[in-house]
């Protein structure tokens, strides 16, 4: 499939809370509300560590048919985002990191990065 095609690609209603998470940093006045009413209005997507990694209210589930699905699953690979995320946003730290990087300054200069913190 081509890159365009996914522009115009139908939404089949998958939710990705783990991606919520990673745009705390960008939006926490966004963020936080949201995953909160995901807590308090769909309880079946907070898992036992953490939120699952997606789920599809008009899905149906083979148990119930009007809960609709969520993912049984937790992915490492969802994980790290959000991990990373909510420590630059409780800290900093990893947008100080990378500002202090001269290997990553001069590649975001090269790449044409202007304005901003650089």
């Amino acid at each position: 499939m081509s890159p365009a095609a996914y522009l115009t690609a139908p939404d089949d209603g998958t939710i990705a809370p783990w991606a919520v998470v990673a745009s705390l940093p960008f939006a926490p006045e966004i963020v936080l509300p949201t995953v909160r009413h995901f807590q308090d209005v769909y309880p079946q997507v907070a898992g036992q560590y953490c939120l699952r990694c997606s789920f599809n209210l008009s899905f149906s589930n083979e148990v119930d048919a009007d809960v609709g699905w969520t993912s049984p699953y937790h992915f490492g690979i969802n994980l790290g985002p959000v991990v990373l995320m909510c420590e630059n946003y409780r800290s900093g730290l990893l947008w100080r990191l990378m500002r202090a990087c001269p290997c990553i300054v001069t590649g975001l200069r090269r790449a044409g990065f202007r304005d901003g913190w650089l």
